[in-house]
């Protein structure tokens, strides 16, 4: 395959945040993840340091919390100060402690050198509630709220810039879920609030692919947001076991990736937005969670059969299954890869997204009592968010090879071959996969008013396409190169994420 670009052809600005990731109260993500006292890894305030050193190695740029669906139901006002009491997590059901909460999560922040990213509910909570919490984290001496914050140890100002209207409110899943005309007077009143408790905050709202769900929100509230959010997940399981295999997850990296992009885009431009909102793609990962019977409201001879073995051996033990890293593998890799290349592509409008979740369930690095495990999505991110530049540049692409099947009952033709190309002073950058399993592909570039005489390679990848890490098995890694000479083209080995450095 071969690329042809320019400097001069820009498509736009990358921002960093695009290399963001998202924390849920939800399985062993928060405790036992990212905070856990006993641990002899725990830092003085509880965290896991050898996490905050992982995340701080692949640039964490910002961080969503806390949730996800269990903030439709979530009082905020119960995770701060001294006197914390457990309560029902009516999403999850399970006990929360609330040791956790608010200052932690600034605090967590702070440590990785990330932007905190508050998730408000937006499902029991209401327009009051969500501008109290802004109250809390953002004013200095004015009001209980933020004179509540001084007397719990935080005479200064959190500073939260962002804030999520909501979680995924358009679902009947949702605790509190709205039509789209009660999403759309909801988010309009609430951010009116917000911003007069802070008018420096940047705000986003649950939004999804569909039209009438878009158009009541950005008619009725567009002129208060700076984002909408939107949620993606492709490969599920009917049991926590059994997953698509490479082929299959490769078939999903097209336009099931970039056609949600394309119609939120038409979307804000339909109503002459695309200009001042972006997108946060602040929910993202190839597997979606598994949580089997924790929703099933719907089914109500089955809860009422429900005891306590039912309840250990059907709702809560399965989620076990989310922290097989046998699951995890270069597929994924690939997919985080050819996602995050989706992303840079459409950077104009896309400027956040955030992997889902950070840690454990199935996040980039995975806890246990001896150390963390850093899963084959991890590497995706230390290569992209440490050596990409800035600038992202358009391509035309000639003899591109393609891979096709069926998935889900659908037709689909993908690109072996997935490049982007990014530049910043005269030094590029190029986002490489090789999405085939079993054969190498050639790359060769033909830049235009430029002259590249050296090139560094770094790539991801295993033995195999199913290889994975875990517990004393590490399969896959990413290999450097030293700068050497330039001949114009890289060899791409089978189901590999490369980054090419080029002068």
């Amino acid at each position: 395959m071969k690329i042809i670009f320019s400097p001069k052809q820009v498509i736009g600005q990358a921002d960093n945040l695009l290399y963001g990731h998202f924390l849920e109260h939800f399985h062993r993500q928060v405790y036992g993840g990212v905070y856990d006292p006993g641990s002899p890894f725990a830092d003085e305030d509880g965290f896991r340091a050898d996490v905050i050193e992982a995340l701080r190695a692949i640039r964490t740029p910002i961080i969503r919390w806390p949730g996800g669906c269990y903030v439709s139901a979530y009082d905020w006002k119960r995770g701060v100060g001294r006197d914390r009491l457990p309560t029902f997590d009516k999403a999850w059901r399970v006990e929360e402690s609330n040791a956790f909460g608010t200052d932690e999560f600034v605090k967590l922040c702070r440590k990785i050198g990330c932007e905190p990213y508050i998730c408000t509910n937006a499902g029991t909570g209401g327009a009051q509630d969500m501008s109290d919490w802004v109250e809390y984290c953002n004013l200095k001496d004015m009001g209980y709220y933020a004179r509540s914050r001084a007397a719990n140890g935080f005479a200064e100002p959190h500073g939260v810039k962002y804030w999520s209207i909501g979680n995924e409110n358009w679902g009947r899943h949702e605790i509190g879920s709205k039509d789209a005309e009660e999403w759309g007077r909801l988010v309009r009143e609430a951010a009116k609030m917000m911003l007069r408790v802070d008018p420096t905050l940047e705000l986003s709202a649950a939004s999804i692919d569909n039209v009438d769900w878009n158009l009541n929100l950005l008619r009725r509230a567009g002129e208060f947001l700076d984002w909408i959010s939107i949620h993606g997940y492709w490969d599920g399981s009917p049991d926590g076991i059994r997953y698509g295999d490479y082929d299959s997850v490769m078939l999903r990296t097209g336009e099931e990736i970039s056609g949600g992009i394309d119609r939120v885009r038409a979307y804000l431009t339909a109503l002459g937005l695309e200009k001042k909102i972006h997108i946060a793609y602040d929910e993202w990962n190839l597997r979606g969670w598994f949580h089997p019977n924790v929703m099933d409201i719907w089914n109500r001879d089955a809860l009422r059969r429900e005891d306590e073995a039912f309840y250990r051996e059907k709702v809560i033990g399965p989620r076990d299954r989310n922290d097989n890293n046998a699951i995890y593998t270069m597929a994924d890799a690939v997919f985080s890869g050819a996602f995050l290349n989706t992303c840079l592509r459409n950077c104009d409008l896309v400027k956040m997204a955030c992997f889902s979740p950070v840690v454990n369930t199935r996040g980039a690095i995975f806890t246990h009592k001896d150390g963390i495990v850093l899963r084959p999505q991890y590497f995706v991110f230390k290569l992209y968010a440490n050596l990409l530049k800035s600038t992202v540049l358009n391509l035309w692409a000639e003899d591109v090879p393609t891979m096709s099947g069926r998935v889900d009952g659908h037709e689909r033709v993908v690109n072996v071959v997935d490049a982007v190309v990014t530049c910043d002073g005269g030094v590029y950058a190029v986002a490489a996969i090789n999405k085939d399993p079993a054969r190498p592909q050639t790359l060769r570039f033909a830049p235009l008013d430029a002259v590249l005489s050296e090139a560094r390679i770094h790539t991801l990848n295993g033995p195999g396409p199913d290889a994975y890490n875990d517990i004393g098995r590490t399969e896959v890694g990413v290999v450097d190169s030293d700068w050497t000479s330039f001949a114009g083209e890289v060899v791409l080995p089978p189901h590999s994420v490369s980054v090419i450095e080029l002068r």
